[in-house]
């Protein structure tokens, strides 16, 4: 029997399972130990919905120098995204020449990270690479790359392990997917 949550006015099913997201996490955290093995890299979870995938992923780094700072952006209202990128708590931490891990939780239009990346740009980081979580390649709208990909959904909204419906959720250890 699927396992199914009540969060508001929206019920949702069991997708991925805590397990199977602790090892994407673990995939991804040893390809970035392999490939900024000397880089001495500065992580930078977006907030609120990465605050999970970071925690996990940062115990796994075994870089020396990593360095972590945070930002915090919003786009979504109920289950869809406004379309405006608000920036609600600004970077603080100087990027100049420094290589940038962004850490999120999911990329879907693309439209957060491709503002991070300009504004990182501008602040003149050096390489800025993606660390995602979860992401949906068929709702990208912007041409990006993401460098450290964990696992690839459905065009779906989902919720848990970071991701809310309206606040709630971003405690479940496991990923569900908005069945009505």
């Amino acid at each position: 029997m699927d396992k199914i949550i009540k969060l508001h006015d929206k019920t949702f099913r069991l997708c991925i399972t805590a397990t199977d997201i602790d090892n994407a996490t673990r995939r991804v955290a040893r390809q970035i130990n392999r490939e900024m093995a000397d880089e001495r890299p500065l992580f930078l979870p977006v907030l609120n919905g990465a605050f999970m995938f970071a925690s996990d992923l940062l115990k796994e780094i075994a870089i020396e120098g990593t360095t972590v700072a945070f930002t915090r952006l919003a786009s979504y209202e109920g289950t869809a995204s406004t379309g405006v990128i608000q920036e609600l708590v600004g970077l603080t931490e100087d990027v100049a020449g420094r290589n940038v891990v962004i850490v999120e939780d999911i990329v879907d239009t693309g439209r957060s990270i491709a503002h991070l990346q300009e504004m990182l740009g501008k602040r003149g980081a050096g390489r800025v690479r993606v660390a995602a979580l979860f992401y949906k390649p068929n709702a990208l709208e912007r041409e990006i790359t993401i460098d450290y990909a964990g696992i690839a959904l459905e065009n779906d909204f989902v919720v848990g392990h970071g991701l809310d419906y309206d606040g709630l959720g971003r405690n479940l250890p496991d990923l569900y997917t908005l069945v009505s």
